[in-house]
């Protein structure tokens, strides 16, 4: 799974990257390193975010035996989520896609797919890019339930079926977000919801006791589902895939995740995760960890 950095974005940020020397930001050779990097690892499945040239990466991937679904982000974002599959090991069951603006929680999308293995193990995949704005984790909360309970319910709809869920999080190992992951709950009514994510560097502290902060009706449903209701569930027993994968002591973090996958002039850490149902392990698959040389 990768956010791939879209073009577009590349080309408007230019002070993310002031670093980094621009022939190396150019698409043309941006894409070609991650359709290299894509090939060398030869992933039965690949989960991309921040996807602005698709059918340019398409035609590559499907030269290499992969088929694809895309599901581009409303409004005027040019970018999307993309899910590649090599049709020789996986079969597509069922597709489904949440376009988060329906429900008044931004242009940001998912996907929710339904594979079959070899013709015989079935599992859920999920591809989620969580918005970025780091003072409305209330949003990131509603975004990342309704992925949970879309992905619980299609699970369901094939007899309890594995799950596993890919993306670009847009929370930190140390966040209120990922304790909501791992922990299937979380009382809204504890956090300012603009630190919900662990991505804003100001001095508010985590607790609302210390803030005197509040949460309307609008943000405390936008988060939980009801506006009535301060504490946050999931239906699902998750585990991230990197931290469970013993690695080096010296790029990993406390909570056992690598120590960064996202690396730009104004954040270095981890955002970005492989989480599975650990009350489903009938499936098995590859992760790995590597440091993001490009930007170093």
């Amino acid at each position: 799974s990768y956010n791939i950095l879209a073009d577009n974005n590349a080309r408007n940020h230019p002070d993310l990257y002031l670093d980094v020397p621009w022939d190396a930001l150019r698409w043309d050779s941006r894409r070609r390193l991650i359709i290299h990097e894509i090939r060398h690892w030869d992933s039965d499945l690949v989960c991309l975010q921040e996807v602005d040239r698709f059918r340019e990466i398409a035609a590559e991937m499907k030269n290499k035996g992969y088929e694809c679904s895309f599901k581009g982000r409303t409004g005027d974002a040019k970018d999307g989520c993309a899910t590649f599959w090599k049709s020789e090991r996986l079969r597509l069951l069922e597709e489904d896609s949440i376009d988060f603006s329906e429900f008044s929680l931004r242009n940001n999308v998912a996907q929710v797919l339904v594979f079959e293995l070899n013709g015989t193990q079935k599992f859920v995949l999920g591809n989620i890019h969580v918005l970025f704005n780091p003072k409305r984790g209330d949003i990131k909360m509603g975004q990342i339930r309704m992925l949970l309970e879309r992905a619980n319910a299609l699970a369901g709809k094939w007899d309890g079926i594995p799950i596993v869920l890919a993306g670009d999080f847009n929370s930190t190992p140390e966040s209120a977000i990922y304790k909501f992951l791992s922990t299937m709950k979380l009382n809204v009514s504890l956090h300012d919801r603009r630190q919900l994510s662990g991505l804003d560097s100001s001095e508010f502290g985590l607790y609302c006791s210390l803030l005197n902060c509040e949460w309307s009706d609008e943000e405390v449903r936008n988060a939980t589902g009801s506006s009535n209701v301060m504490v946050a569930r999931h239906p699902l027993k998750l585990s991230s895939s990197y931290a469970m994968l013993k690695g080096n002591s010296s790029n990993r973090g406390h909570h056992g995740e690598p120590l960064a996958t996202s690396y730009h002039k104004r954040f270095l850490g981890t955002v970005d995760y492989l989480w599975y149902a650990s009350n489903h392990v009938c499936i098995f698959f590859y992760t790995y960890t590597m440091w993001l040389s490009l930007f170093v």
